[in-house]
């Protein structure tokens, strides 16, 4: 029998639980995470820590676990913060612009960007007074 590639471990305090995952998370394992994280729900767990310490791989469905997770934590009038990501899963988070889901990872800690180039610079704003640019030609508005 294959071992499983992921294993989740729940430590409950009053209305707070950590759950500590290990192994890889991927297509077939994110339903565990999910699961993981609903069951914290049902059982009245509002405040859920996710340490991602021993992760060694996420792909999107992971991330796609934890939205889904963040959002119905949400509702419910709680929070779900993810502590110490797999470089994986915070490229994906910077990509895709959900480090609200992280804790503790100040803004310039976040890895540089893929290749050895660094990212351009974002084209300024044009002034407030410069008037509109024609958007098709002819300028047909």
């Amino acid at each position: 029998m294959p071992l499983p590639q992921l294993t989740a471990h729940r430590h409950d305090q009053r209305k707070q639980a950590l759950i500590t995952l290990s192994g890889e998370i991927d297509l077939e394992s994110a339903p565990l995470v999910r699961e993981s994280l609903e069951r914290c729900l049902r059982d009245g767990i509002r405040t859920i820590d996710v340490d991602l310490t021993p992760v060694t791989f996420c792909d999107c469905s992971g991330l796609s676990a934890f939205l889904h997770a963040a959002q119905q934590t949400t509702v419910a009038g709680g929070t779900l913060r993810l502590h110490h990501p797999p470089t994986t899963l915070v490229r994906i988070l910077d990509l895709t612009d959900c480090g609200f889901l992280l804790v503790g990872l100040p803004l310039d800690h976040l890895p540089p960007p893929l290749g050895d180039t660094p990212a351009p610079p974002l084209p300024a704003l044009p002034h407030p007074s410069a008037p509109p640019a024609p958007v098709l030609p002819g300028d047909v508005r």
